[in-house]
């Protein structure tokens, strides 16, 4: 079968190491399931997540052809994280308008060249 990324599938776990799971697609497709494509969270450990023998729903990352490998992960079928949607309001009217820029760094520069030079010379 051929396979595309952003395809939707489902995979069985054929073994687990510190960086990542391995599935096989088909007869002939296998995957990595890299601990980063694991959940949205911190993952310590991937066997909390995942188990040889399991059947996982995956998406397709990338599909190598030539090789019949493809890239996969389980977080993109995750719905996310409740706290990471929410997003803190911020009031425009409290925050202060700011008057140091590059144009003041601009202005002071050759002042601050001509004192840096005086130190140097007196040392």
């Amino acid at each position: 079968m051929t396979y595309k990324a952003g395809q939707i599938v489902e995979g069985k776990i054929t073994g687990i190491q510190p960086y990542g799971a391995f599935a096989s697609l088909d007869r002939y497709t296998t995957g990595l399931i890299h601990i980063s494509e694991i959940s949205d969270g911190f993952v310590r450990d991937i066997s909390k997540f995942v188990t040889v023998g399991e059947t996982v729903r995956v998406k397709i990352i990338d599909f190598d052809p030539v090789t019949n490998q493809a890239k996969l992960s389980l977080k993109a079928l995750q719905k996310p994280h409740a706290r990471a949607r929410r997003r803190p309001a911020v009031n425009t009217a409290s925050v202060p308008v700011s008057r140091i820029g590059f144009q003041s760094v601009a202005a002071s520069m050759d002042q601050w060249i001509e004192n840096a030079k005086k130190e140097i010379l007196h040392e």
